[in-house]
């Protein structure tokens, strides 16, 4: 059955729906995320001076029209029974401690004055895991991480975001995923499956046994259909062996109940996916937003295409690399020339970049994709002759 065609105007809410419900919107949405950009270049004194007396949404309309919309939240999380001490070793370092009933795990962020400067986040540097006497700590913290709805600031943000965008959910990561990334970092996590087997089985299966029972729910009871549960997962370490053993299954047995509800499940895939396409859609991710794509990985956004046509949502095609220095005016047009022939007729792709623009990405550049996607956005988009 060939799909419903949504005629709107510039409402970046309609077509966003006519997207996700399968649809055809008037034109490809172009919603870029601008936050990093913003905030660096508003801290630097940098700001265009068109946009140094506006504020942040301001920015997003006159670039774009609308807005990314990301801060939206269906639960807030607390920790019951431990106690957090935050440490300042360093006017660039500090160190957390997580004191429990049953030991003391501790994790360390580090950042340069450049950095600071910007206001990027401190990246982390130590984490919780370190040796298995961590494990029951880190368990003890699972078990006693509180998710409480927050369904009416869900509702007022999304009445506040209007038609300028629809709201998307950050619902954390999967379990094998979150334990990879955010609980052991990756410098050591196939060490510790091989030094400690027995205990990273067990609490990733804590893990999953705390999402099903509170984070699951949540998502599926709240009003928010845009969900993202997933980030970063890559060829590289995540690759389909790793795939298809520990997040798969967990995706299977979700994502269909998410369907069922009419709710999109999203992947933040601001890294190399080539050599995982075909298991993202396997997983049930109806959207990935961000999507990275050559030069700033392996992946293309032709390979893309081939492996999901219109079944996966692609939220991204701008790498955020050809915003800058040293690529050219002429590399950054031909680029676009050879994304908007990729992505004929334009089913199931909203334009954006990926990750975020940088703090040193061109704005003149950002304002000339909203050029092009008024000149040659309408979908259908015609293809190569």
């Amino acid at each position: 059955m060939a799909a419903r065609r949504v005629s709107i105007s510039r409402v970046n809410r309609e077509r966003l729906l006519a997207i996700m419900d399968g649809g055809l919107p008037d034109r490809i949405p172009w919603i870029p995320r601008l936050q990093i950009w913003y905030e660096a270049n508003q801290r630097e004194g940098t700001l265009p001076d068109a946009y140094r007396q506006m504020s942040f949404r301001d920015v997003e309309r006159a670039v774009f029209g609308g807005t990314a919309a990301r801060d939206a939240i269906i639960y807030r999380i607390d920790i019951e029974g431990v106690e957090i001490r935050t440490q300042q070793v360093s006017p660039m370092q500090t160190v957390n401690e997580y004191v429990t009933p049953v030991g003391t795990v501790t994790t360390q962020f580090r950042s340069t004055p450049h950095l600071r400067r910007q206001g990027i986040q401190d990246a982390e540097v130590g984490f919780m895991l370190k040796r298995r006497q961590d494990y029951p700590v880190v368990e003890y913290i699972v078990e006693h991480t509180r998710y409480t709805p927050a369904f009416d600031e869900y509702e007022a943000y999304e009445r506040d975001v209007g038609d300028d965008g629809y709201p998307m959910v950050n619902c954390g990561d999967c379990p094998m995923h979150h334990w990879m990334r955010a609980l052991v970092g990756y410098n050591q996590a196939y060490l510790h499956l091989d030094d400690y087997p027995n205990e990273v089985e067990r609490l990733v299966g804590v893990l999953t046994d705390r999402y099903k029972e509170t984070v699951w729910k949540l998502m599926l009871d709240s009003p928010a259909r845009l969900l993202m549960h997933g980030h970063h997962l890559s060829s590289q370490m995540t690759p389909p062996p790793l795939f298809e053993r520990y997040i798969l299954p967990y995706y299977e047995e979700f994502s269909p109940k998410l369907r069922q509800h009419g709710k999109v499940l999203a992947l933040h895939g601001d890294n190399d996916t080539r050599h995982i396409l075909s298991h993202i859609e396997r997983a049930g991710f109806g959207m990935v937003e961000c999507f990275a794509t050559e030069p700033l990985v392996q992946t293309t956004l032709a390979e893309a295409r081939a492996a999901w046509d219109d079944r996966v949502i692609i939220w991204g095609g701008v790498p955020s690399v050809i915003l800058e220095d040293p690529f050219t005016d002429e590399q950054f047009e031909a680029y676009l020339d050879d994304l908007f022939r990729t992505i004929a007729p334009g089913r199931a792709f909203i334009l954006g970049i990926a990750d975020n623009a940088m703090p040193g990405s061109k704005v003149e550049r950002i304002r000339r994709i909203s050029e092009i996607v008024q000149q040659r956005g309408a979908v259908p988009i015609p293809t190569a002759g």
